[in-house]
């Protein structure tokens, strides 16, 4: 059981970061390769604004660091085992999501 406040502190920060589909896309994204923001932007489909505020939270959460490169700002992953949670918790919901144990979850729809 989690009971030191920081690494609560660091769960519900990541949770936060995965809280939003555009998040969770960002990351992926990034998970692939660095990347500049206009071409994340045209990427994911979204404004550069939209993004940018995107970016700004993941990088409150810790998740991504910028990295100057001439005049531009390249974005990546904090740390490369952040990618490797990212599979590993993919993984692991696919896994659950199709593993539908409980005999209630088609008629009352909980799990």
């Amino acid at each position: 059981m989690l009971t030191v406040a920081s690494d609560i502190d660091v769960l519900a920060r990541f949770g936060r970061a995965l809280a939003d589909p555009i998040r969770c896309r960002i990351l992926l994204a990034l998970r692939q390769a660095p990347a500049y923001p206009a071409d994340l932007a045209d990427q994911l489909g979204i404004s550069r604004t939209r993004l940018s505020n995107h970016l700004a939270c993941l990088r409150d959460c810790g998740l991504v660091i910028t990295a100057p490169d001439g005049r531009r700002t390249r974005y990546e992953l904090a740390d490369e085992r952040l990618g490797h949670a990212l599979d590993d918790l993919r993984a692991a919901m696919v896994a659950v999501e199709a593993d539908k144990t409980c005999p209630d979850a088609e008629s009352k729809g909980c799990c």
